[in-house]
């Protein structure tokens, strides 16, 4: 009889397979309750902001479940990177949806019902089909993850009519748990995803939304391109980004403008073709700095960890909206930076296209809200995080430190008496001129529309003599913002009946001071609010990070999957920051599990080795770095006593074996010889560095072992499945010219 299972024996099982598979040392945050209660084949409704770990809840459930766990994912184009990456992980991963032909699905079917793979990604669309359900009763099933779980709700910024069909999988799939996932939504979204998923009941996991690593700034729009470019160029030069513009035209215009000034920029939108589309796509995921110009058409289930900064031209809809497209920064914690510049002219779109849409006025009234919500947060005095945080009901007491507001706060002063002399102007023009009549008003300019009107001769003509253009745009801004003017169909402004209180004098209007700044000392604040420091890694050790993110781009590149795929920044941060000179050593850095200190361990130990020969500024102090590798291989052989290997996946689901153990043995000089001659031949016909063709180590080895076929190349230290492909005959070819066949 089996042995029943307890609750420390799971969190055990749990936390071995998240290092061995994923190279973690811990679960962050709920991630262990929300693995332990899926685990024990409960229900679950997980929110946690992006970069927070979703992906590992349902992930480690299913390797510790008996059958596949089936994810229902709205993302077609990103299914093929995803299950890329896990593959490097040595999970059995593969997916089903409309990209892939008759023979690729039979193949996956074949494979779900045979119980050779750990995860199934499936489109909710294809989920649906009766075919598809009929196959996944026959198929052993572990578990059902719902992700982008916000797509069911009607009140939710992406709702998506497929997702409210989900409710078919309690009926069909009583036994199987269920988590739905999402990394944004509010009280009203939370109880769709409850209702339509049948998860009443469901044990709720609400992590902090806090991303402590990302900026937030917000700036008046004065040149909105060239405000951007000025920052791009100041901070995150040579950086991964995205852009969000409200308008395809604007998108179009803003990616061909900075690609003329030197950014590596592409445009994403509906209006493109499905080509153009994913070309865009595959540039910004595969390749390193580049910066997409999008619509909101763009990022939802992104997973590019080292994405720097995420810009705003336009304002967008919501909170939530907001929050979910600045969430694509900083995925991997390092410092990143959300910025925005927005102006009257946004507020009086948004406002107008809420109010002129065919949506229900329930449905009016809830996005009339969120905008206002996004308004109050982008006119803040106050630290911008607590109030994001507090607009999904998180409550922090002390300011962040890290948005622009608190490194540079504000000045506030009582703008009553220059409000009311705004609201006097839109009432005595008869409530239906635009800021830049009004602002020709209280400045007393007689221009020939001012004039033609008749309202040089109004008493607030010229009773705003006493401060600049800038400053009256700026207030007339905010006092839309603060709905005490309302923009109608053609620009024209009213004063609402909420400004009657402020006109009689029975409240006070306090407001920020910036927006009366010159550009130059606006620019000034800007720049000293992202202040030093937050590069990725020091200049110590930049020169290796730079070398092992090449090497990362050679190498994703021959094996066509994201760099990301390969290690993340913050993996590539720990190695500069650690100098591992051990495999042992390197295990124990977060992100490196043991199929990839197999397959790339070599590889990341030499370049390690060529950047700290001769780099002696900070040293390891020897009793440190005894301390460090003892540390890892008393570990390591620990984990060695209970731990299995990943089990290999057949054919289409296959991903790199890892190396196996080879026992020391004597180089040949001369087959060691032939083989650097072949790696410099090699270096010239590709263009790639020696260490990617076969490192050091490799070459050693290869010289010991003396191949004379492909499969003695199997399990050589450095020669995986991808490097015998593309080098293995040339590799036997040298040994036997050297020692015959």
């Amino acid at each position: 009889m089996p042995a029943v299972q307890t609750p420390a024996d799971t969190d055990a099982r749990a936390l071995e397979i998240l290092s061995r598979v994923w190279g973690y040392a811990a679960f962050r945050d709920v991630q262990a309750d929300i693995v332990r209660t899926v685990v024990n084949g409960d229900n679950a409704l997980v929110l946690m902001p992006t970069g927070g770990g979703k992906s590992l809840c349902y992930q480690v459930p299913s390797l510790l479940r008996p059958g596949t766990g089936i994810v229902v994912s709205p993302l077609i184009a990103l299914m093929k990177d995803q299950v890329d990456a896990l593959r490097q992980f040595g999970v059995r991963a593969a997916f089903l949806n409309s990209s892939l032909d008759l023979q690729s699905v039979r193949e996956v079917e074949a494979a779900l019902l045979a119980g050779e793979l750990d995860l199934l990604y499936v489109a909710p669309e294809r989920l649906l089909l009766p075919r598809t359900l009929d196959l996944l009763e026959r198929a052993p099933v572990a578990l059902f993850a719902i992700d982008e779980a916000h797509c069911v709700s009607q009140w939710g910024h992406d709702f998506r009519p497929e997702y409210g069909q989900l409710g078919v999988l309690p009926r069909r799939f009583p036994d199987i748990p269920r988590v739905a996932l999402t990394a944004t939504a509010d009280d009203r979204t939370r109880a769709d995803i409850l209702r339509v998923l049948e998860l009443r009941g469901a044990a709720q996991f609400i992590s902090s939304f806090d991303r402590p690593n990302i900026q937030y700034r917000v700036a008046n729009k004065e040149g909105p391109k060239t405000q951007l470019l000025d920052f791009i160029h100041a901070e995150h030069r040579g950086d991964a980004g995205i852009v969000y513009c409200l308008s395809r035209k604007s998108v179009e215009q803003t990616a061909q403008w900075l690609a003329t000034q030197g950014i590596d920029a592409v445009p994403y939108h509906a209006g493109l073709s499905p080509r153009e589309r994913n070309h865009a796509q595959e540039r910004f995921l595969n390749d390193e700095g580049v910066v997409v110009v999008a619509t909101v058409a763009f990022g939802m289930g992104i997973d590019k960890p080292n994405v720097r900064f995420v810009a705003h031209l336009d304002l967008p809809k919501s909170m939530e909206g907001y929050y979910q497209e600045t969430g694509r920064a900083g995925r991997d914690g390092l410092p990143s930076t959300a910025w925005m510049v927005y102006g009257l002219a946004d507020v009086v779109n948004v406002k107008r296209m809420l109010s002129q849409s065919d949506a229900p006025e329930d449905v009016k009234r809830v996005e009339a809200a969120k905008l206002d919500a996004l308004l109050t947060y982008c006119e803040a005095a106050t630290c911008r995080r607590n109030l994001l945080l507090a607009y999904f009901g998180e409550q922090r007491d002390e300011p962040c430190g890290n948005c622009d507001i608190c490194l540079n706060p504000p000045r506030v002063r009582d703008a009553t008496r220059e409000a009311q002399m705004a609201l006097s102007a839109a009432i005595r023009t008869g409530n239906r001129f635009g800021a830049a009549h009004l602002t020709d008003v209280l400045l007393g300019q007689p221009t020939e529309k001012v004039v033609g009107m008749g309202h040089h001769l109004l008493p607030t003509f010229g009773v705003g003599k006493g401060h600049d253009e800038k400053m009256w745009r700026g207030l007339i801004r905010q006092l839309v913002s603060l709905g005490h003017l309302s923009a109608g169909e053609h620009h024209g402004l009213s004063a609402t009946g909420k400004s009657r209180a402020l006109l009689k004098g029975e409240t006070t209007l306090m407001l920020r001071e910036d927006s009366l700044l010159p550009r130059e000392r606006v620019k000034k604040r800007d720049r000293d609010a992202s202040r030093s420091g937050r590069a990725p890694v020091d200049s110590h050790d930049a020169p290796l990070f730079e070398a092992l993110r090449a090497w990362r781009l050679q190498l994703a590149r021959e094996r066509a999957v994201p760099p990301y795929a390969i290690f993340s920044d913050a993996t590539l941060k720990a190695i500069c920051e650690l100098r591992p000179g051990s495999a042992a050593t390197l295990g124990t850095v977060s992100g490196v599990g043991q199929r990839k200190l197999a397959e790339y361990g070599e590889d990341v130990l030499n370049i390690v080795r060529e950047h700290s020969g001769s780099e002696r500024a900070r040293p390891t102090p020897p009793a440190e770095r005894g301390a460090r590798e003892n540390s890892a291989v008393l570990g390591l052989l620990r984990g060695r006593e209970e731990r299995t290997p990943v089990q290999p996946a057949p054919s289409l689901f296959s991903a790199p074996s890892p190396a196996k153990d080879t026992p020391p043995a004597t180089a040949n000089p001369e087959v060691a010889e032939a083989l650097r001659e072949l790696r410099r031949e090699l270096t010239r016909e590709t263009g790639h560095s020696a260490f990617v063709i076969f490192p050091n180590a490799t070459l050693d080895a290869l010289a010991a072992a003396s191949p004379r076929s492909l499969a003695e190349l199997e399990g050589l230290p450095g020669m995986g499945p991808k490097r015998i492909e593309n080098y293995g005959e040339r590799i036997v070819d040298a040994v036997r010219t050297v020692l015959g066949a």
